[in-house]
């Protein structure tokens, strides 16, 4: 049976059977309260406006404000751009600077999940004048701004049809949905001042990142950080079927965010639209500074419910009703382009025109200005525009710095890189008690960095061991979670860092990878400042999973940082605890950069000094004399033996032992790479080694094996079980037999003793494996640190 047409809009949810006294008992109502008649026609005015323009955007290239009749010449020959979001975007904009007019002290950031209703926030933003501020001779309050608003939208050269870096007051990317929640939550923590409004979309309120952070409430201390106003906004359509929430009346709505905790107001009047959503939001704000004075004044109250409100309006709304038999506004048509053949079709083209007349833009725009009219509901300070917070691109607040050296430990003993790491984070963050944070999902311990709590806490508000303790950590089991509070939180100012299992950072590739283009964006948009960098610390590592076996093995995401564009990307593999300290505390205070640190939670060998391992980090590689085979002046190695990352460095050394022992006229020397990057060539990376320091490290012609942490060159090759660790250098090729191995079949000569060296090799790997099956554990001597004498 084919599908069929809904044939009726804005289609009502089936009546649930839950029973009626759910509304009565636990949702929010609110008397009657009227506006002010110049506050409702003020909102009505930029309401129409921005409606206006937000139309405008996506169909004319000339001819903006209808001076004359409109023609197919008018309208773009590409119409890009997504209409069903951006009416109720434009009512929710309208009512927050309204809001802020009428509350001095609140200091606030609209945060739009609905990133492809740009439109509607370009269209705010010319209105209330920010594009003017931020882009001055482009975008300015007049008919030759208006023009290249409206014209420039989704050509290049001018806004994507996305929210973006580019867009004033955006500290989200409108492109992956999801994370919106997430990052608004983010964000205020520690600014207790902060009010963020978000708008979540009922399609993106279906993603798995959006399902997990409506409870980040939880994890919101009222005393020390602002707070979120939620709107679901429940339009009932994506692109082409209807939203689970449109199909959810309203007694399950409210039973179900009851249940995470929320106060839930409905605003689903149409008629009274406007009284409703100024008297919730004011609503809103009430309760928001109930809960935080309760809190500041030493009486918390135990799992205090946060205001959220639900927000009906129908997809497209003002727009056309019903174009070639289909119907419109109500209906996933309205999605993207309603009239897709306007500049084609003189039917389409005549739909155009009663809707962009029907906002009677000449009463609005006067002289390519505004009228009061539609500015009367503006804050007079313009810095308390939605789209002028300094907070949103120019916040960066910076760490005070913690000598890492006082952490070190002495070269020669075996020592976690995350134990040293973790009483390093310990005093950064008593030094900088409100300025940087740790997401973690749930690994803290397993992973050993457990030290960073022997001074705070974990900051969880529904336990009542965790609560109201000014916690600077926040486990949840969820790596999105983490992503978006790391966003929110950085894009704000601060500094984060997010430790995880290597395998499942990839949960939050695309995020990361979105995150870091609007970053790469926000750097060449000359008004925004720096942010810090994003921190991810990788461990619990393929080499090491002896809890966990195969489905714990996965070193991807470091090639989904190298995907990166060079300027973003920061790759660190350090070969112990030394230099992983070193290189924690340079990302805390590099700015810009997604940086992804990888090292070992077991105990390792620690091979430099403090001052040896500051060096070679600044370096980014080195050759280890202390395990090469002494040369002369002019001499060259037979091979070169590389490590990049903390097991498979260790193998490398050890195989440089082994040859010493077994094949002692070879040649061998031994160089670590740390940082990734300088790998690249020149003229892709800064970091990258220049041609004299290359052949310096790897000679111009030797044989060059690099026994690598991620899945190239040697490397790791989806291979495993629970086994041993070294039972994993060997299934996968990076043991040092296999190193011993290759360096004597490219070193060394037939006839010069090869064979019989090679015999000696497999010999021991023999005894090893035959060790392993028999005694279920690795030989007591494997990990011993090599000996060079």
């Amino acid at each position: 049976m084919p599908q069929s047409e809904i044939p009726i809009p804005n289609p009502p949810a089936l009546p649930s059977s839950l029973p009626d006294s759910i509304l009565h008992d636990l949702s929010v109502t609110l008397p009657p309260k009227p506006l002010p008649p110049t506050d409702l026609a003020s909102l009505k005015a930029f309401q129409r406006a921005a409606n206006y323009l937000a139309a405008s955007m996506i169909f004319l290239r000339s001819n903006t404000l209808l001076q004359n009749p409109l023609s197919h010449n008018d309208i773009k020959p590409r119409l890009l751009g997504h209409w069903g979001t951006c009416p109720g975007l434009v009512l929710v904009y309208s009512h927050l600077n309204l809001l802020l007019r009428n509350n001095p002290d609140l200091e606030m950031i609209f945060i739009i999940g609905p990133g492809h209703g740009a439109p509607a926030a370009l269209a705010a933003l010319w209105l209330e004048g920010s594009l003017e501020r931020f882009y001055p001779g482009e975008y300015d309050l007049t008919e030759s701004g208006f023009h290249n608003l409206v014209t420039r939208f989704s050509v290049p050269g001018g806004f994507p049809s996305h929210i973006n870096a580019e867009t004033p007051g955006a500290i989200h990317e409108g492109g992956e949905l999801g994370y919106a929640l997430g990052a608004a939550f983010g964000a205020v923590m520690d600014k207790p001042d902060l009010v963020v409004t978000v708008v979540v979309g009922d399609g993106e309120a279906e993603t798995g990142p959006t399902a997990t952070a409506w409870h980040a409430i939880k994890f919101l201390d009222p005393k020390e950080s602002g707070a979120v106003i939620p709107i679901l906004h429940v339009n009932g359509f994506k692109i082409s079927e209807r939203t689970i929430f449109g199909c959810m009346d309203d007694k399950e709505i409210v039973a179900l965010f009851s249940g995470y905790g929320y106060q839930v107001l409905v605003v689903e009047d149409l008629e009274r639209v406007d009284e409703e959503l100024q008297g919730g939001l004011d609503w809103a704000l009430g309760e928001i500074r109930k809960i935080q004075k309760a809190a500041r004044e030493g009486r918390a109250v135990v799992k205090p419910r946060w205001p959220m409100i639900v927000l009906r309006t129908p997809k497209g709304w003002t727009g056309p009703k019903e174009v070639d038999g289909k119907i419109i506004e109500g209906s996933f048509h309205s999605h993207q382009v309603p009239l897709p053949k306007a500049g084609e079709e003189d039917g389409q083209l005549g739909e155009l025109r009663k809707w962009l007349e029907s906002y009677r833009i000449g009463e609005l725009v006067k002289d390519g200005r505004p009228t009061e009219e539609v500015t009367r509901i503006l804050p007079r300070e313009r810095e308390r525009r939605l789209g002028q917070n300094r907070l949103t691109y120019d916040a960066y607040e910076g760490l005070k710095r913690v000598d890492w050296r006082e952490f070190t430990v002495e070269k020669g003993i075996d020592q976690s890189c995350m134990k040293v790491t973790g009483k390093f984070l310990d005093r950064v963050f008593r030094e900088n008690p409100k300025s940087i944070r740790l997401f973690s999902p749930d690994e803290l311990e397993s992973n050993k960095l457990d030290a960073i709590l022997d001074h705070t806490q974990r900051n969880f508000q529904w336990d009542e061991y965790s609560r109201g303790n000014g916690g600077r950590v926040i486990e949840v089991l969820s790596e999105h979670d983490c992503q978006a509070f790391m966003q929110g939180y950085t894009l704000t100012g601060r500094t984060a860092i997010f430790p995880s299992y290597e395998s499942f950072l990839g949960i939050v590739h695309t995020m990361m990878v979105q995150y870091s283009k609007f970053v790469k964006i926000a750097r060449e948009v000359p008004w925004r400042g720096d942010l810090a960098s994003i921190n991810y610390i990788e461990t619990s590592t393929w080499a090491r999973q002896e809890h966990n076996g195969f489905s714990h093995q996965n070193p991807s995401f470091i090639g989904a940082v190298l995907n990166l564009k060079a300027e973003a990307a920061r790759v660190y593999l350090p070969p112990d605890a030394n230099c992983f300290l070193s290189t924690v505390h340079h990302c805390l205070g590099s700015r810009n950069y997604t940086n992804l640190i990888i090292g070992s939670k077991q105990p390792t060998a620690v091979y430099l000094s403090a001052e040896e391992a500051a060096e070679h980090c600044r370096q980014g590689a080195s050759i280890w004399q202390f395990a090469s085979t002494p040369l002369g002046p002019n001499e060259e190695p037979d091979v070169v033996l590389v490590g990049i990352g903390v097991e498979v460095t260790f193998e490398v050394v050890k195989a440089a032992e082994l040859l010493r022992e077994i094949c002692p006229a070879l040649k061998v020397r031994v160089v670590n790479v740390t940082d990734l990057m300088i790998l690249a060539p020149v003229s892709r990376h800064p970091h990258a080694l220049s041609k004299e320091r290359f052949l310096e490290l790897f000679t111009r012609e030797r044989p060059v094996l690099f026994n690598y942490h991620g899945m190239r060159v040697e490397g790791y090759r989806e291979e495993g079980t629970t086994t041993t660790p070294f039972d994993m250098m060997l299934l996968n090729g990076v043991s040092r037999f296999d190193v011993a191995r290759w360096a004597v079949v490219e070193g060394v000569r037939e006839g010069d003793n090869r064979e019989e060296v090679l015999g000696e090799i497999e010999k021991r790997v023999g005894e090893v494996r035959g060790f392993v099956e028999g005694e279920g554990k690795d030989p007591d001597d494997m990990y011993e640190v090599a000996k060079f004498e």
